[in-house]
């Protein structure tokens, strides 16, 4: 197993602060890791993908815990890797619309959210919870022995100021850089790693990083 897949097992199992800890997590996973398809007016289909399972089980949890939305898995094998990935489709059903427009992923006009709306992360419990679910999402952190680099990959450049600055709430600077049409959050300091680890609840990773 990576070092990515290890502080994403562990990230997977933190028990959520306070009731609203689970939403902001998942708001982060559906905007950083899923795939919004429309077909029609209010009529959406959501995909979300992993290759770790406890994060799949994790999506899975809660979108059933929190808003009752039926899910199907799917399990693909990588003829590359030989590693698992794990499909998590949300099907259209009619409080789909409302669950997405509850996690700021849809505005009231059915338009896409492009920040991260400031309600979903207004306790520091729940910023952690979002930062939480966006490196579940798309987060990569090298091997401890090698060198220190720490990255999270987002779709828009509003999404990547806004994990910018809950982090910097925190103390912690990261800086964004455009890939493509991409952007990533990064740190490259092994301190700033071992900040956000701690931040986000990764205390066993945190202290095999510092070893």
């Amino acid at each position: 197993m990576s070092f990515t897949a290890e502080v994403k097992d562990e990230l997977a199992r933190v028990l959520p602060e306070c009731s609203h800890c689970g939403k902001a997590t998942l708001a982060a996973l559906v905007r950083i890791e899923g795939t919004l398809f429309v077909s029609g007016p209010g009529r959406y289909r959501v995909e979300i993908a992993t290759d770790v399972p406890s994060v799949a089980r994790l999506v899975i949890k809660l979108l059933h815990g929190i808003y009752q939305l039926r899910t199907e898995l799917t399990v693909r094998r990588s003829v590359l890797h030989k590693t698992p990935n794990y499909l998590i489709e949300v099907p259209a059903q009619p409080h789909l619309p409302k669950s997405l427009l509850d996690l700021g992923v849809i505005t009231e006009e059915g338009g896409l959210e492009v920040g991260i709306r400031p309600d979903i992360v207004a306790k520091q419990c729940c910023a952690a919870a979002y930062v939480r679910g966006a490196f579940l999402g798309s987060g990569f952190i090298a091997n401890p022995r090698g060198d220190f680099h720490f990255e999270i990959t987002v779709e828009s450049e509003s999404l990547a100021e806004g994990l910018v600055a809950l982090l910097a709430d925190k103390g912690i600077k990261a800086r964004i850089m455009q890939r493509r049409s991409s952007y990533m959050v990064y740190l490259k300091s092994g301190n700033a790693i071992l900040e956000f680890l701690a931040f986000v609840g990764a205390h066993q990773c945190a202290l095999r990083l510092e070893q």
